[in-house]
């Protein structure tokens, strides 16, 4: 997963529909975004009628989306968005602080002007989103730096590892947030890890993603929630996916 994830268009099939493989990246960004929560039911039938495409193509986009771990699928039941447990929560935070700390660790000091300037971009964004009260564009622009970090990890598996790992913390975060808080945005955080990646202190990047890891954990409130919208038409923007 690249930057600019969020912004891919559609890109049609010969027959002019659209294909599996867009499916799954509207439906991914949309969780990644926190527009689609967590238990949200993700029936064959409406998700074709959002799509414009055939139930077996979307069979397909779901298999996809449950074998990356973003939807549920069972036997028999309608797919949901995935809504991890209390236990697997705790254990997300604690792997993603071993992989991630360990990214920032490689990355300190060894960052090119390109990659250094792309983050310190997308850092003074997520600020100037944040103080515009533009929650999803502070969402996407968190997301961007994380993402970066992991397209730029000197070890490629550990980087694919952290993007996995995002998702699933965006997922959790979107079920868990502390109620009636309308951001989760932690100041500072990002420019200060940027700060130890420049200076070259593997240990202090270790630390300040520990931190940022652990503020953002403190936010949750760890108790099971039904999705508040399940409205998949407004929610996934069918109307301009079949423009």
């Amino acid at each position: 997963m690249t930057l600019g994830w969020h912004k891919k268009g559609f890109t049609k099939t010969k027959e002019g529909r659209v294909s599996d493989q867009d499916i799954v990246e509207h439906i991914r960004s949309a969780v990644l975004m926190q527009r689609l929560a967590p238990n949200t039911k993700l029936p064959e039938v409406t998700i074709g009628d959002v799509f414009g495409v055939s139930r077996s193509v979307v069979r397909k986009a779901l298999t996809r989306l449950d074998a990356e771990h973003v939807i549920d699928q069972r036997p028999n039941q309608v797919a949901r968005v995935r809504a991890p447990s209390v236990d697997e929560t705790r254990e997300t935070f604690s792997a993603r602080r071993l992989v991630e700390g360990e990214i920032v660790s490689l990355l300190a000091g060894k960052l090119d002007v390109a990659t250094y300037k792309a983050l310190e971009k997308q850092v003074a964004l997520e600020k100037q989103a944040f103080e515009n009260s533009d929650e999803p564009s502070r969402i996407e622009h968190s997301l961007n730096i994380h993402h970066l970090l992991a397209q730029h990890a000197p070890n490629r598996i550990l980087g694919a590892m952290l993007t996995d790992l995002v998702l699933r913390t965006s997922i959790v975060i979107a079920l868990y947030k502390r109620p009636g808080l309308s951001s989760c945005y932690l100041e500072g955080d990002h420019a200060n890890l940027l700060g130890h990646l420049a200076s070259g202190d593997a240990e202090a990047a270790k630390q300040a993603i520990y931190t940022h890891l652990n503020s953002l954990e403190s936010l949750l409130v760890l108790s099971s929630k039904e999705p508040e919208n399940d409205d998949l038409m407004t929610i996934l923007g069918g109307k301009s996916v079949r423009a």
